[in-house]
């Protein structure tokens, strides 16, 4: 429960390990929470919630420090074992009071250890994420500081997927990625070993990354097999047959009635009658399966329009930057446009985060 409400009631669920599972369900429904149980930030109020003690969990962080710390360090970091290993080894190092040969054991282990965890390739992989998420070499050695937030929210996901696991749970992480950089994600997702669980809107990434969904429906986790799209399938022929499955059970229901109210009063008939009384009060009511809250919208047809509809020749577009006891810088975001828009075209405005596509609209 959060509060009054109650989002999940005698629910039953089981994730097998290596499973990519879709979350599903309306806003409201319960599906960060129950992300922050699987974190341990919430506590069920009954029943059990786990998985197994040696699997690591990784998820991306909601807030991004204001730290002078470099991109790919930040980056690093997300795989908090190895940065563990090599904060002992310069410990050790650093520690020139005693003895060269006294830690010489823990030393030889420590060097295990890190090449166990890859450590001589984390700059390089850590390069990889970054690049695959949208950054440029230059841009790494930058500090948090300088990106906004929707590069920082980058930033927490590349420390998520650094971070070695066994399970991973990432909510709406396409929300701050540019075409690029989803298709990117979706590709190191098919190739994640572990457990993913994965909340998104997004139904072309939910269908090219996972293999099962859950649904949050009236309280319940109902599971499906397949990527969305076999969802939408599977949860279609289940509302058509619950619907006929009620209305044979309203016929039956109206046939029992029906019979009751002819023959209660009936001494030939009155042992039969009670028989149906009995028999309605056993019918346990199926309850309907209601579908998502549909909505629609349309644009209605102009009376007329010039074609084309807009030109623009030469357009520069920008903003202005003030600052204090010196003159007004002038930034130029989109430059040298020509293009004209005709009547019926559809069109796709693409480029990377900051490249002008908003400023052009």
């Amino acid at each position: 429960m959060r509060g009054t409400k109650v989002l999940f009631e005698t629910v039953d669920l089981v994730i097998n390990p290596g499973e990519k599972v879709g979350l599903i369900g309306a806003n409201g429904a319960g599906k960060s929470s129950l992300f922050a149980m699987l974190r341990d930030n919430l506590h069920p109020d009954a029943g059990d919630l786990g998985f197994p003690r040696t699997w690591r969990l990784a998820y991306v962080a909601q807030e991004t420090p204001a730290l002078e710390r470099a991109a790919l360090d930040y980056a690093i970091d997300g795989d908090v074992h190895l940065r563990s290993l090599e904060a002992r080894l310069a410990e050790l190092e650093n520690d020139h009071g005693n003895e060269s040969n006294e830690h010489g054991e823990e030393l030889g282990n420590l060097h295990a250890a890190l090449l166990d965890a890859d450590a001589y390739t984390a700059q390089s992989r850590a390069e990889q994420l970054l690049l695959g998420l949208g950054f440029t070499l230059e841009q790494m050695s930058q500090p948090l500081t300088s990106f906004s937030g929707g590069w920082r929210m980058r930033l927490n996901l590349a420390q998520a997927l650094m971070c070695p696991s066994d399970l991973l749970l990432l909510d709406e992480p396409t929300n701050h990625l540019d075409l690029d950089a989803i298709l990117w994600l979706e590709d190191w997702l098919k190739r994640y070993s572990g457990t993913l669980v994965i909340i998104s809107h997004d139904r072309d990434f939910l269908d090219g990354v996972v293999n099962t969904i859950v649904h949050i429906d009236e309280r319940k986790l109902v599971r499906y097999s397949g990527n969305y799209s076999a969802f939408e399938r599977q949860r279609a022929a289940k509302l058509v047959l619950a619907a006929g499955m009620m209305e044979k059970q309203m016929r039956q229901r109206a046939h029992l009635e029906s019979f009751i109210n002819r023959f209660k009063a009936k001494a030939s008939k009155a042992k039969q009658a009670q028989s149906r009384v009995k028999a309605l009060a056993r019918m346990e009511e199926i309850a309907p399966l209601r579908a998502a809250a549909e909505f629609s919208f349309e644009f209605r047809e102009p009376a007329n329009a010039p074609n084309p509809l807009l030109v623009l020749d030469d357009v520069r577009a920008g903003y202005t930057i003030h600052t204090e006891n010196e003159p007004d810088q002038q930034k130029v975001i989109v430059k040298d446009i020509q293009f004209t828009l005709q009547i019926g075209q559809r069109i796709g405005l693409l480029g990377v985060n900051g490249a002008g596509k908003s400023t052009l609209a």
